[in-house]
């Protein structure tokens, strides 16, 4: 799964979840000591953090290990491919903690709790993180579930232009760009032309003229490339991608996109522990999504390892022992 997988929404992954399930049992959980880990003689006891298989979640994953390792707890990483996989095993303890994003896992849950007919039709996620949050602690509880607060790095769609494009139409918002009456094409994947926070969604929340889909797909080399060369005029990425070079992000003034906020959320029983989420609320409250975006840069652009891209981070910011 690629973290911009996520914007065919989490409601469609429930459809194939009781398969999912029937073939947890004979998959192989890979895991591996997190680098934050303190070694087999914890006092405080030992932490499974769970990984998605994308370049975010597995630094991620490294960050949540390191800055608990540091705080005495036994930690390694099981990295699963889906989230259709780590959260039964959230559930069940065999994964103590999993970095989420709000929205996404509020509407995984809604399907698997109401059934994917009535979270399609009821949403309870939205560009409110606070509301989202809200509806997602509900959720997440009477499945034995914690959710800590959420932060300030966000992972969500995010449309972005040429630099020429923007200042020659004095564009900074999408709220700009409906209002020019300029008519745009988007490179991003073939599903942005029915998926609702994408170009239907563009049309109707910005009035924005959208006249085709150059499906080169979400945040690809490719999509950028088209924009930068001007064949399409918009391309579909995530606030998280640090490879912009050219381009401008187009602020989402209107919340069109879903409040996705980077947060923890816990195995309640076996991770639950007041000292657990102040150590992953230290993290929390200083990452930012321009953080995020450059490590995320550093382990795909620059082939960096994620355990050490983490770990130079939680040192920089003062957040681990050197």
């Amino acid at each position: 799964m690629s973290r911009t997988s996520r914007i065919a929404g989490a409601v469609i992954g429930m459809v194939a979840l009781a398969g999912s399930l029937a073939a947890c049992g004979g998959d192989s959980l890979e895991k591996e000591k997190g680098s934050g880990s303190s070694g087999g003689d914890s006092k405080k006891g030992s932490l499974v953090v769970g990984s998605a298989s994308f370049t975010e979640s597995k630094v991620l994953a490294e960050l949540y290990a390191q800055i608990l390792g540091d705080a005495g707890y036994d930690t390694s990483i099981t990295t699963v491919k889906n989230r259709e996989l780590y959260e039964p095993s959230l559930e069940k303890g065999e994964i103590d903690v999993v970095p989420e994003y709000a929205a996404t896992i509020t509407e995984f849950l809604n399907a698997k709790v109401n059934g994917a007919e009535k979270a399609q039709s009821t949403p309870l996620a939205s560009g409110d993180a606070d509301a989202t949050v809200a509806a997602l602690e509900k959720l997440a509880g009477p499945l034995g579930l914690k959710v800590l607060p959420a932060g300030k790095a966000v992972d969500q769609n995010a449309f972005a232009v040429s630099k020429e494009f923007a200042e020659k139409n004095k564009l900074t918002t999408l709220s700009d760009l409906g209002k020019s009456k300029l008519k745009v094409k988007i490179a991003a994947g073939d599903e942005c032309e029915v998926r609702p926070f994408c170009a239907p969604g563009l049309k109707k929340t910005y009035g924005i003229d959208v006249t085709g889909i150059d499906p080169k797909g979400v945040g690809t080399p490719q999509s950028k490339q088209a924009v930068r060369d001007g064949k399409v005029e918009l391309v579909l990425t995530t606030t998280t991608d640090a490879v912009i070079d050219g381009l401008v992000f187009l602020e989402d003034d209107k919340k069109l996109q879903n409040a996705d906020n980077v947060l923890p959320v816990l195995n309640a029983k076996d991770a639950g522990a007041p000292e657990v989420a102040d150590a992953l609320g230290k993290l929390t409250d200083t990452l930012t999504t321009e953080d995020l975006a450059e490590l995320n840069r550093k382990i795909d652009a620059e082939r960096a390892k994620p355990a050490d891209v983490a770990k130079e981070y939680l040192e920089s910011k003062g957040l681990i022992k050197k």
